[in-house]
């Protein structure tokens, strides 16, 4: 199976006037089974900024697993009432009122969990009920079933990032992702594209990707836009990062990653 990660678009922030059509073609070209998308669609959840990122996710051939950001919800500034208590009803209106979104196939199980609050400001929050879906939903799926999990922000730090916030509620979260047989976690939020493998208590991969489309760059990535490309094999998976390269305005295999079963 093949699966296009994608993170931080940003409508309203979009760093090249190509890029996501660039992006798109691409992700078509390769004839992917799933497209996810790890939150961050848009930079301040306007209306106009939600319908092109419905645009952009209606261009995909393959199904779309898409789950909300920080940035997704009602700005403190423009609607503080709506930001506190019905911080997602713009992505709710627009994208879907799915907050938990699966994909099931014979091999693969995939669940999104929502982690973007409004009484946060930009960190995230991985309620009970999050936590009780990941342990129900994986618990039920095939021994042998590759388990992902998607979220916009992260459950864990990545050692070679440095020091940086994690979701409130990230170590039961991360606990509850590790008793379920999580193998993989696709995440977002940092603009910086790093994978790595943590192994507290039993190991797991975690996929930041970085902002594919943005330019809201951020250290060590100034100028740097990534997405994922996921290939699930029966021994084992790769993660290819691709960079856009702007010139040739076309992505290209930057990074590879490989992890045994």
């Amino acid at each position: 199976m093949k699966i296009a990660h994608l993170s931080d678009i940003h409508f309203g922030r979009i760093a090249y006037p190509e890029i996501v059509e660039v992006l798109v073609e691409e992700v078509n070209a390769l004839a992917v089974d799933l497209v996810i998308a790890s939150g961050d669609l848009t930079q301040r959840a306007r209306p106009w900024q939600f319908e092109e990122a419905v645009a952009m996710l209606d261009a995909f051939a393959a199904p779309v697993l898409v789950v909300p950001g920080n940035h997704d919800v009602y700005a403190w500034w423009h609607r503080p009432f709506l930001r506190m208590f019905r911080p997602l009803r713009r992505y709710c209106q627009y994208v879907s009122e799915d907050l938990s979104p699966v994909y099931e196939s014979d091999a693969v199980a995939v669940l999104g969990i929502n982690s973007a609050y409004g009484w946060t400001i930009k960190g995230g929050w991985v309620g009970a009920g999050a936590r009780e879906r990941i342990v129900s939903f994986f618990k039920n799926q095939r021994d042998d079933a590759f388990k992902i999990l998607v979220i916009h922000h992260h459950l864990t730090r990545l050692e070679a990032l440095g020091k940086y916030a994690v979701a409130r509620r990230a170590r039961p979260a991360l606990k509850a992702a590790i008793e379920a047989g999580v193998d993989l976690i696709l995440c977002g939020h940092l603009h910086v594209s790093r994978v790595e493998a943590v192994e507290p208590g039993r190991r797991i991969v975690v996929a930041s990707a970085g902002t594919a489309t943005c330019n809201r760059w951020r250290e060590p990535q100034l100028g740097q836009n990534y997405y994922n490309v996921v290939e699930i094999a029966p021994g084992g998976f790769t993660i290819e990062e691709r960079l856009y390269d702007v010139r040739a305005r076309a992505y290209r295999a930057a990074r590879q990653s490989r992890f045994e079963r």
